[in-house]
C-alpha cells in the first residue's frame, strides 16, 4: 500500500441529512467554545484558565474531526455570502495575552510533513484565530445558511482553526505535564541544536 492509497481514501461521502446534523453539531460546539473563551478572558485567576482551555480545545477538536473525515462540503452558492461585520478579536487576544503572561509563547513544529521547522507561536493568537473562524461560521448558521456554515468550518478547520487548536492543545498539555511532573519550563540546553 502506498501513501497515495492511504490519502485517496481519507474521506467519506455523507448524506445530505447527515450534513445538516453535522452542521448543527459543529454549531453547538462552536458556540460552546466561544462562550468558554469569553469566560476565560474574564477570569481573574490564570491557574483555572489552563484547565478550562485544555478541556474546551479537546472537545472542540473532537467535534471538528468529522470535518476532516468527510468529503469536501460544496455550498449552494458559488461565492460566499457576506456574513456581516467581523467581530473585534483584538480585545480578546490582548486579554488572553495578559492573562497567560509568560506561558503565552511557545514553540511549534510547523507542518511535520513538509520540511518541518520550529516556529514561535502564541496561545493568545491561536485561541483568537479559532474564535474568529468559529464566529464567522456561526454568523452563516444564524442567517439560516447551514451548508455555507459547514463549508466554512470545514475549510477553516483544514486551513486555520484546526491547526491552531491542535497546536494550542499540544502546548497546554505540555504545560500541564511540566507543572504536574515538576519539570522546569526552562528550555533544554540542547534546544539550540534543533533550529
Amino acid at each position: 500500500m502506498t501513501t497515495n492509497d492511504l490519502t485517496d481514501d481519507l474521506s467519506v461521502e455523507p448524506e445530505p441529512a447527515d450534513l445538516a446534523d453535522l452542521a448543527d453539531h459543529v454549531a453547538a460546539s462552536a458556540a460552546q467554545f466561544v462562550s468558554a473563551i469569553e469566560v476565560v478572558a474574564g477570569a481573574e485567576n490564570p491557574d483555572e484558565v489552563v484547565s478550562i482551555l485544555l478541556l474546551e480545545l479537546s472537545s472542540l477538536l473532537a467535534a471538528g474531526a468529522p470535518l476532516g473525515a468527510i468529503e469536501d462540503v460544496v455550498p449552494d452558492e458559488r461565492f460566499e455570502p457576506d456574513a456581516g461585520a467581523e467581530p473585534d478579536i483584538d480585545r480578546l487576544r490582548n486579554r488572553l495575552r495578559e492573562l497567560l503572561g509568560p506561558v503565552d509563547e511557545y514553540v511549534e513544529v510547523f507542518d511535520p510533513y513538509a520540511q518541518p521547522e520550529l516556529v514561535a507561536a502564541r496561545l493568545s493568537d491561536d485561541l483568537s484565530q479559532v474564535t474568529s473562524d468559529l464566529l464567522h461560521g456561526l454568523a452563516h448558521q444564524a442567517a439560516g445558511r447551514r451548508l455555507e456554515a459547514l463549508w466554512w468550518w470545514q475549510f477553516s478547520y483544514l486551513a486555520t482553526w484546526g491547526p491552531a487548536a491542535s497546536a494550542a492543545l499540544r502546548a497546554l498539555q505540555s504545560l500541564v505535564a511540566h507543572v504536574r511532573l515538576e519539570v522546569p519550563l526552562e528550555a533544554d540546553p540542547g534546544a539550540d541544536d534543533l533550529t
